[in-house]
């Protein structure tokens, strides 16, 4: 094998969920394209390192600052969606359900994983706060035990401010069937329940 084909499969398996074999895979599909397709997608891992950075307001990931969603005058600028990875912004926008800005966290506390509340985007989202008139936080982390952490400290920084917090709710998904539910989903599930 050639010097440059082992060191693109090298660095390709360096990526998240991308092994060996499917580097390989990666390395002999872009072999097999036309020049202008290695050109192109080069130019874009660079763009993305160049041009890429913080929004200023929420900390998601942007070109231009503020970013969009931030400068959008028709979007609830009382309403903050507190997440943990842009992605989940991204996942939560697809729905069109919500008309709030976001703050993107970019992790969640994790003691085991040597990362505490220093290391999250919290003092951000306090100096935002301080700052901005907002009347409801949304804290939209994930439901295991990092996000809930993650939640309960977001909650007990904002409670002081007067502001109204609140979580995404959680419990058995649309179409599942109960014996098939984890028992945790199940009590939350009964926990967060709702008048019809």
């Amino acid at each position: 094998m050639s010097e440059s084909l082992a060191r693109l499969i090298h660095n390709l398996s360096k990526l998240p969920g991308v092994g060996e074999r499917t580097a390989t895979r990666l390395a002999f599909y872009i072999l097999k394209q036309p020049a202008e397709y290695s050109r192109c997608l080069s130019q874009s891992l660079l763009d993305v390192k160049d041009k890429v950075g913080f929004c200023s307001h929420c900390q998601n990931l942007t070109e231009v600052d503020p970013c969009r969603i931030c400068s959008d005058h028709n979007r609830d600028q009382k309403s903050i969606c507190v997440v943990e990875d842009p992605s989940d912004a991204l996942a939560i926008e697809r729905t069109h359900a919500f008309k709030g800005t976001y703050h993107i966290l970019h992790g969640a506390i994790s003691p085991l994983d040597g990362i505490g509340p220093g290391e999250i985007k919290a003092s951000e989202l306090m100096n935002r706060l301080a700052r901005t008139e907002v009347s409801e936080v949304i804290l939209a982390t994930n439901s295991d035990v990092e996000g809930e952490t993650t939640a309960l400290y977001i909650s007990k920084l904002i409670k002081p401010l007067k502001i109204k917090v609140t979580r995404l709710a959680s419990g058995i998904p649309v179409g599942g069937e109960l014996e098939y539910i984890d028992p945790n989903t199940l009590s939350r599930a009964l926990e967060a329940r709702r008048e019809l």
